[in-house]
């Protein structure tokens, strides 16, 4: 079934079958005509009042006469902040993981109460070692997952499953050397990647085939892709033997996989779906933006570097800063780097990453002192089964030892957030020049803003000492204790996020 088919049947199936007391997609959530909508979906705004529309363009002229000069300005459309990497379970394994149980019934209750819209599951979902009688394309447990779509779908979130366009197991019976980029391997753990060239006319014939049937016959919402390494690119120099070079390359605009890209992209789009970008660290891939969603993070070491080179990336970023190597100071810290560039954390949830994939017999592993990542996993092994009632890690980017309160931390920001991102918002980034303050901003702080019935000012404090902002209008905040404060003087805290709301036009 083809995805636009499916989605009328999703959203009823939401109205009727959501958790009580949690909003559907066709169901409104608050404001003062009562139509606004989470997410993508019936324009709330198409809908507004005339005092709506009024109070609305009245905040956004105020704002075009107060910022003279931002990073970046954006007006939000079709935008699904609270995403998920939901894992499954354990692969490689001793069997097949169990799946569309009660217990992700549950899960997936929670999930959406906290504002979880768009679920992807990594690639534990497929056969990659061929154990159990698949392939890299076909599921681990195909009824359990087909049960989960469904569950998904049944509460009106959006699914993606991965796949990759540059990453082949070079231990599969399928694997042709012709596909292959010269010096590249990504070996860890289970894996012996080889790097699969964009510009390979049989890697394509056999790829994109097989992706096409994965979106497909699960009748998914989109696809979440791996990209693999910036080293991918076509280099001339170091040509496979079934290249045609067809386009210019070079390190900053990759042909060969902008053309790869195109055809997966309008594929998708065809079918009315998402495509969401996968590329390691802080980088996106150099070519027109053929994506929705690109998550930045892996391998990612330090969290202000990361935010300075991803703070003017176009949009939508789901950054996911990298817990198995970075330091953060407290949970919170993910929020101050993300939510004034427009960018909101990815959730890792679902089932315990309990790390027993790290010892599973008949699979051939590296030894653990030439291979960190399998040293990890070992210790969240020996961990979880010393500590079976939790905390627990949820996928290979979290922390370890776990962090307990990381879900509801990030219920608590995204709750905040989301009023913020409201279809039509104008989002002004990193704002420079203003007549919003009575003072210029202190050292290493930014101010960015979003404009819609409301007017929000997030204040960001990346430096390690407390400082006051005095605002040019009188602004609102939740206060930690409860109740809320007027003013115009903001003490802000070291590395700290604030956000103001306008108490006046």
């Amino acid at each position: 079934m083809r995805i636009k088919a499916m989605q009328r049947r999703n959203f009823l199936a939401a109205a009727a079958a959501a958790p009580a007391g949690l909003a559907t997609p066709l169901q409104a959530e608050g404001g003062p005509s009562g139509t606004r909508v989470y997410g993508p979906g019936p324009a709330a705004i198409l809908n507004y009042s005339a005092e709506e529309h009024r109070r609305r363009l009245v905040n956004i002229a105020h704002a075009e006469r107060s910022v003279r000069k931002c990073l970046r300005k954006h007006r939000i459309t079709s935008y699904i902040p609270g995403q998920v990497a939901y894992h499954l379970g354990e692969y490689p394994a001793r069997k097949p993981y169990e799946l569309g149980t009660d217990y992700d019934e549950r899960e997936l209750d929670r999930l959406f109460k906290d504002g979880i819209r768009l679920v992807q599951v990594m690639e534990e979902w497929n056969d990659l070692l061929r154990l159990f009688g698949g392939d890299k394309f076909t599921a681990v447990n195909d009824r359990g997952l087909r049960r989960f779509i469904d569950m998904v779908h049944r509460r009106g979130m959006k699914m993606l499953l991965y796949i990759s366009t540059g990453h082949f197991q070079r231990t599969d019976r399928d694997f042709d050397q012709d596909w292959a980029r010269p010096g590249y391997s990504a070996r860890g753990a289970h894996w012996q990647l080889a790097g699969c060239s964009p510009a390979s006319p049989k890697w394509r014939a056999y790829v994109l085939p097989r992706i096409l049937r994965v979106l497909d016959d699960y009748e998914l919402d989109g696809l979440y892709n791996d990209a693999a390494s910036k080293r991918l690119y076509v280099n001339p120099q170091q040509a496979t033997k079934d290249e045609v070079l067809a386009f210019e390359e070079t390190e900053t605009h990759e042909g060969a996989r902008e053309d790869l890209f195109a055809l997966i992209y309008s594929e998708v789009k065809r079918r009315g779906g998402i495509v969401k970008v996968h590329y390691v660290g802080s980088h996106i891939p150099q070519m027109e933006q053929l994506w929705d969603y690109v998550w930045v993070g892996e391998g990612a070491n330090n969290a202000d570097k990361t935010r300075e080179e991803c703070k003017n990336h176009p949009p939508y970023v789901v950054p996911c800063l990298d817990l198995s190597t970075a330091q953060v100071e407290n949970d919170d810290e993910l929020y101050l780097h993300s939510i004034p560039y427009m960018q909101f954390p990815l959730l890792l949830a679902g089932r315990p990453f309990t790390g027993e994939r790290s010892s599973v017999p008949g699979v051939e592993y590296q030894p653990e002192d030439k291979d960190p990542l399998l040293k990890r996993w070992r210790r969240i092994w020996r961990h979880y089964q010393a500590h079976p009632e939790g905390p627990y890690v949820y996928g290979p980017w979290d922390a370890f030892p776990p962090r307990p309160r990381a879900r509801e931390v990030h219920a608590r920001w995204l709750q905040r957030y989301l009023p913020m991102i409201e279809e039509g918002t104008l989002a002004y980034l990193q704002v420079t020049d203003s007549t919003l303050f009575g003072a210029p901003l202190p050292p290493n702080v930014v101010a960015s803003v979003f404009v819609n019935l409301k007017t929000y000012v997030v204040l960001a404090n990346y430096s390690h000492n407390q400082v006051l902002v005095e605002t040019a209008h009188a602004y609102s905040r939740d206060e930690p204790q409860g109740g809320v404060r007027s003013g115009k003087r903001w003490t802000l805290a070291p590395r700290s996020l604030e956000i103001l709301v306008r108490t006046e036009v």
